[in-house]
Parts: structure tokens; C-alpha cells; sequence
């Protein structure tokens, strides 16, 4: 159910590895839960943050959520798209819907993300 190719977070973004650039965004278990987005924080290009250090807000029509960064480094580009077209993630959230893409500090980080199975179990238990 979940693109094997990607780690996840315990608070439901994911990171696809791109050599030492993780793109992020958020799960579609996470925006099924949040249904219609609206809105979309992003952060500035060049913010630097911790591993999982709020880094925006995303807004639906029933509520707002928080925004964590699943490994620690610095925004080399946000998805503009995002700022006119925030349904581009409940679209397509493994695609046109990734939120940031950040330059990783340390690649140690990943070790500390879910499998696409862990990620499955995890969100059965709830």
C-alpha cells in the first residue's frame, strides 16, 4: 500500500532519497485523515532544522497539523506549487504533493525511519 522505496516518520511524512537531497511529504494515510487541504506553511530555502523539528503547517477543512522534519539539514527547495494548489497533496502525495526537498546532515537519520512495512503496522495498530 506504501511505495516501498521510501522511509517514513512515526508522525507520517516521508522521505525519498535522492544521493544526499531527502524530498518530503506527507503520507496518504496522513492526508486521508486530514481531508481537504487548503493551506500550506512552507519553510524559507536556507532554514536549517533538526531531525524532526517542526519545519511547517499544512491546514484542511477540518484541521491543522504540524509539520516535522524527518532528518536534520537544510530547505534546498520548496514546492511552490503548494503555495496556489495545496490539493496537489491529497492529488498525488508521493509525487506532485512532496513538500520540501533538504540537503541531509547526517545520513545516520534514515536508520531512524520506518520501513514502507513498519509504516503499514504502525498505522494498523491505531
Amino acid at each position: 500500500m506504501y511505495p516501498e522505496n521510501l522511509k517514513y516518520s512515526e508522525e507520517h511524512e516521508w522521505v525519498r532519497v535522492e544521493e544526499d537531497i531527502a524530498v518530503i511529504g506527507i503520507t496518504q494515510y496522513a492526508q486521508d485523515k486530514l481531508g481537504d487541504i487548503v493551506f500550506v506553511e512552507l519553510p524559507n530555502v536556507g532554514a536549517e532544522f533538526a531531525r524532526m523539528e517542526e519545519f511547517g503547517v499544512v491546514e484542511s477543512v477540518k484541521t491543522v497539523s504540524n509539520l516535522y522534519c524527518p532528518v536534520a539539514g537544510k530547505v534546498k527547495e520548496i514546492n511552490k506549487a503548494l503555495i496556489r494548489s495545496p490539493e496537489f497533496i491529497n492529488d498525488d502525495p508521493y509525487g506532485q504533493g512532496w513538500v520540501i526537498k533538504v540537503k541531509i546532515k547526517d545520513k545516520k537519520d534514515l536508520d531512524k525511519l520506518l520501513t514502507a512495512e513498519e509504516y503499514q503496522e504502525m498505522i494498523e495498530e491505531k
